[in-house]
């Protein structure tokens, strides 16, 4: 049996687990309150392992002991959370939709090469689609790969959601 136990351990550690939900007594009754891989999806009432449940989900946040009142209250915010996604998604939507109209113009000092003194930034361009559209926008939602450094015009996308990145045009000029 030597040889043995340390087959299964060494196979614990090289095989990857693809079921962790078990049907035991010394299994504990949790509430997902965020996918876990391998486990489930948030909302889901899953069975595991005590340790599992107590060392690693529940301290994590990533589960609460599956009560009635836990229960009850995932129910419900998980009917207002999809209300607030398809609302959140549809006002998006639109944005995206008056974003991809938009075009941003900066003057700026410019060498010979057509190379900025300066450089246009995320900061920038948030703060002039700010002034001409109306709306609140955080800078890491600016997808530029690095600042703006030359003169002309630039597609720049702006994540709104997961699934939802217009692109706005912004056209670099050179002060006069």
């Amino acid at each position: 049996t030597g040889s043995s136990d340390s087959f299964m351990l060494a196979c614990r550690k090289k095989c990857p687990v693809t079921k962790l939900t078990i049907e035991s007594e010394d299994a504990m009754k949790i509430l997902l309150t965020q996918d876990v891989e391998n486990l489930g999806r948030a909302g889901e009432i899953k069975r595991v392992p005590d340790g599992y449940a107590r060392n690693f989900l529940i301290p994590k946040g990533m589960a609460v002991l599956a009560t009635e009142g836990a229960i009850k209250q995932a129910k419900l915010q998980s009917k207002v959370g999809a209300k607030r996604q398809r609302r959140a998604e549809e006002e998006a939507g639109s944005l995206a939709e008056v974003l991809s109209r938009v075009t941003l113009t900066f003057k700026v000092k410019a060498g010979e090469k057509d190379t900025l003194y300066g450089s246009i930034t995320s900061g920038d361009i948030v703060e002039a689609l700010e002034r001409e559209t109306g709306h609140a926008f955080d800078k890491r939602k600016v997808q530029l790969t690095g600042p703006i450094r030359e003169l002309g015009v630039h597609r720049v996308p702006i994540k709104l959601m997961t699934d939802v990145t217009p692109e706005i045009t912004v056209v670099v000029e050179r002060e006069e």
